[in-house]
């Protein structure tokens, strides 16, 4: 896979720019970011407008787009998960942590394919109620799409995790599939250990029934 391509939004006066494109510029020389591109707003703003940047250093590193200041260290391990679903699930998880659903569903929108990134967010137990929910959110909009049934096997697995939380979550997303292929998963958790999975399962067989 090819180092990402970086663009790094700076100004004249801004106190913290110059050490983030000095460890972008080593970044670049280390080949961990394939090619770097700087814009100073001061010159050119309307690369700003169009970006909705208000504030510097900004920086886009593949499809991630990361705001304030950041150490070499961190951006050598955006850079290299930068085009990889481990980084995309990573970068959700962020902008979710962060309140920014509405950013990661815009993304997904607009590539669609980037939904499977959402996945490991549903089976990370350690993930907090807020970004599970958001992560709940992204996949509900799919409901009914090509995108969600794409991704049936995964959800399968998912619906056969240890922990029932995710069992159960699992069970959901396979019935907003709509699709009779889940039943198979969907029959399987009937007769779960965990009373809530069970429920779910039956409520999302009757969301495929027909």
């Amino acid at each position: 896979m090819p180092a990402p391509d970086a663009l790094l939004l700076i100004s004249t006066h801004c106190p913290h720019c110059p050490a983030m494109l000095t460890a972008l510029a080593e970044l670049v020389k280390q080949g961990t970011v394939g090619r770097l591109e700087a814009v100073n707003l001061e010159q050119h703003p309307e690369v700003g407008q169009a970006l909705g940047v208000r504030s510097v250093p900004w920086l886009r590193i593949g499809r991630i787009e990361l705001a304030g200041v950041h150490a070499k260290a961190e951006l050598a391990e955006w850079a290299a998960k930068a085009d990889s679903e481990t980084g995309m699930a990573d970068y959700f998880h962020m902008l979710l942590k962060e309140g920014q659903l509405p950013k990661a569903q815009a993304m997904i929108e607009s590539a669609p394919a980037l939904l499977a990134a959402v996945l490991p967010i549903i089976g990370n137990v350690d993930a907090s109620l807020n970004v599970r929910l958001g992560a709940g959110v992204l996949l509900e909009n799919f409901a009914g799409s090509d995108t969600l049934r794409a991704l049936l096997p995964r959800l399968g697995e998912l619906s056969q995790h240890e922990d029932a939380r995710v069992r159960a979550d699992a069970c959901h997303y396979l019935g907003l599939s709509g699709d009779a292929a889940a039943r198979p998963w969907l029959d399987a958790r009937l007769t779960d250990e965990d009373a809530d999975v069970r429920e779910i399962a039956a409520e999302s067989l009757q969301n495929i029934s027909g």
